[in-house]
């Protein structure tokens, strides 16, 4: 089928890990006639789920595409992950489908990640139904889950089809009494279902609030006829007011499947019925679908084929995108060639000419691009916003299990920052270490697996080394001597120096009080820098030292003999003498640490952080949850995203920032400089 605008359709599947997401991708696949057989997540077939990654796990680890052909539309399918160290995806999605489907576990109920894939599709005003799977099973319980959709995500439910309750493989219409027993709609009589009233006069009530005749009708004649009702569940959907519509079904057996296609089809809006802002010309402006306008296509992914080499996935917002075409990155400022477009069905890719608004392709090679970049046909200068990820904080060092590792991770890394917008990496200024940094202990995980089957790249990883710091308590002096003189040219440095703490966070300041010569202004620099190399190892544990004054007030020097070298030695030698008489001690980083959860976590939260010698600084309500801040010791939290995880069941979230150092108490710092004498005897 040729993709027309009009009959494009863009979906997200969205919802927590082991709901059925990518279950009922394969079954939409199969059912709609796109693929020869249902794929399965757990036998490894499934379409969606075909990186190895996901396959070891038996759930997503990145969104997959896949597309289907129903009544007479082209049906695009997003399928993004459950787990949320996997779910920075789902933000990518969001941005360039039409509506989505909230997938929720029959057996189970609303679950934390259901409830924060919610937030996000409210947060983007993205129209949604629910799809609540599972219902054959005996273990669920459709009016549970109805009601958890009340109190948790706070607004009204409305099933359009439920379980037929004479029977565990059927589903039916509340309004028509249709029957979907998972291989045919069969017709039924309306009013068959002895609950579907109370459902019907919800539907109809939904309806006559979006509609000023129809609420007129209602309030006159206490209710709207099945057809009235029908018609007008488009605008119920796309209002995204107080209400969700409902299906039930079964993805495993294809009950409301099909029902659920033709509510793709009839209640999602087009393409072109979506504006999206856009930056041009230095305004921000709603940007309405042109089909014969210029093309506009955006950047929401990026990911490494072994055959094809890097691919970049585009959502054409305007115009037409052609195969053997040439392009503007309007980010980089740059032309692209764009070679041949490809449709994805899971890791099998299909050939089309051209992209018309709507159509979501892929192209390979294009050399500037990244995720978030916007790509325009026509010397158009239209630029999308970027995609706004979300922002992991858990930490790993990686080290090479190899000599000759090391620039196989460099370009790993680099490669998979690309492909991962939640994803980053740095070199830790002070440690030396190759940190990674991702959502939590499984992101992580996968993107050490890529590295090693991608990349060839074998890595170990520990949890990163604390920064500490040392300082002085109280003023001292030292002298260095470096005195050489055994014949022929010698070495001739002294150096006489007062050390004094400064307030915390001031550094380091170096004072020359030299006077009559004593040592001459030419070797003062060479006292100050070895005074600075020395700072880089303390005298406690050999973390750098900071927050302190050096006064180099006297010395000696030899007219044949002093040297740069020598000075620098007396600098270096003068600076361990003094901060050993001056009370030295450690400093250790706090974080600034911000959580987010429901009131019943509460206490535990405090509780927990009180026993990693956090101070709570307050507790306040943001939007329906608490938000609790406190300073905490970055030695403490290392693993926080498990830590919160286990506390609210998987219901927190945290920020988390470097705010300031501040003294290690005398007994945990005598066990951190007892490792580091260990580890240096090691070395």
């Amino acid at each position: 089928m040729v993709m027309v605008p009009q009959r494009i359709r863009n979906v997200a599947l969205l919802g927590a890990p082991g709901a059925g997401k990518t279950s009922l991708g394969d079954t939409i696949l199969w059912v709609a006639g796109a693929v020869s057989r249902r794929g399965s997540v757990d036998q490894g077939s499934s379409v969606f789920d075909h990186e190895e990654e996901a396959k070891s796990r038996h759930h997503s680890v990145s969104l997959s595409l896949g597309h289907c052909v129903w009544n007479e539309h082209w049906i695009n399918i997003v399928d993004t992950p459950g787990l949320l160290d996997f779910f920075g995806d789902a933000y990518a999605a969001v941005r360039v489908v039409e509506g989505a489907i909230l997938v929720i576990d029959g057996t189970v109920g609303v679950e934390a990640q259901v409830e924060r894939s919610f937030r996000l599709l409210r947060r983007h005003r993205l129209p949604c139904v629910a799809f609540i799977n599972k219902v054959d099973d005996e273990r669920a319980d459709f009016d549970k889950v109805l009601s958890d959709i009340e109190s948790h995500l706070q607004v009204h439910p409305l099933p359009l089809w439920v379980p037929l309750r004479a029977s565990s493989v059927a589903v039916t219409h509340v309004l028509s009494g249709a029957v979907d027993d998972g291989e045919r709609i069969t017709a039924g009589q309306g009013g068959t279902v002895a609950v579907a009233d109370q459902w019907r006069e919800r539907l109809a009530e939904a309806v006559a609030e979006t509609d000023d005749e129809l609420l007129e009708k209602y309030l006159a004649e206490g209710t709207l006829s099945d057809a009235e009702v029908l018609s007008g569940l488009r605008q119920v959907v796309a209002a995204q007011a107080q209400n969700l519509l409902v299906f039930a079904g079964s993805a495993v057996k294809g009950l409301g499947v099909r029902p659920l296609l033709d509510a793709i089809v009839s209640l999602f809006p087009s393409p072109l019925d979506i504006a999206v802002p856009v930056q041009s010309e230095g305004q921000t402006t709603p940007l309405k679908p042109q089909p014969n306008g210029p093309g506009v296509a955006f950047v929401f992914k990026l990911f490494a084929d072994p055959y094809v080499g890097r691919v970049t996935v585009l959502r054409v917002f305007s115009g037409v995108i052609r195969s053997d075409s040439t392009v503007t990155n309007v980010n980089a400022g740059r032309k692209e060639r764009i070679g041949q477009l490809l449709v994805a069905q899971g890791k099998t890719y299909e050939p089309v000419g051209e992209a018309p608004a709507g159509a979501i392709v892929l192209v390979g090679k294009l050399e500037s691009t990244r995720t978030g970049h916007t790509l325009c046909s026509d010397n158009a200068n239209i630029q999308l916003p970027p995609i706004e990820f979300p922002r992991g904080y858990m930490e790993l060092a990686v080290y090479p299990k190899s000599q000759g590792d090391e620039e196989k991770i460099l370009s790993g890394i680099q490669r998979l920052a690309e492909e991962d917008g939640v994803f980053r990496w740095y070199r830790h200024p002070e440690t030396g270490e190759t940190i990674i940094v991702g959502m939590g202990d499984q992101h992580l995980e996968v993107i050490v697996e890529k590295l090693r089957r991608k990349f060839g790249a074998q890595v170990e990883t520990r949890l990163p080394k604390i920064p500490y710091k040392e300082t002085v308590r109280k003023p001292g002096e030292g002298e260095g001597r470096y005195i050489k003189q055994t014949g022929g040219r010698g070495q001739y440095g002294v150096a006489r120096i007062r050390v004094e703490p400064l307030e915390r966070g001031a550094g380091f300041e170096f004072v020359n009080q030299i006077t009559g010569g004593v040592i001459p202004s030419k070797f003062i620099p060479s006292v100050e820098k070895g005074v600075r190399e020395a700072l880089q190892k303390g005298v406690l544990a050999g973390y750098p030292m900071v927050d302190l004054r050096v006064i180099l007030y006297d010395g000696k020097h030899h007219e044949v003999d002093s040297s740069d070298f020598a000075f620098q030695m007396a600098g270096a030698l003068a600076l361990r003498s003094a901060a050993e008489k001056c009370d030295p001690y450690l400093l250790e980083p706090i974080m600034k640490l911000e959580v987010w959860a429901p009131e019943e976590f509460v206490g535990e939260i405090i509780g927990d952080l009180n026993g990693k010698r956090g101070h709570v600084l307050g507790i306040e309500a943001e939007d329906g949850l608490r938000k609790i801040t406190a300073m905490v010791p970055l030695a403490e939290i290392q693993r926080y995203a498990a830590d919160l995880r286990s506390l609210t069941r998987g219901r927190g979230t945290y920020r988390v920032e470097f705010s300031h150092y501040e003294e290690v108490p005398p007994h945990i710092s005598a066990q951190i400089i007892a490792r580091a004498k260990a580890e240096q005897g090691k070395e």
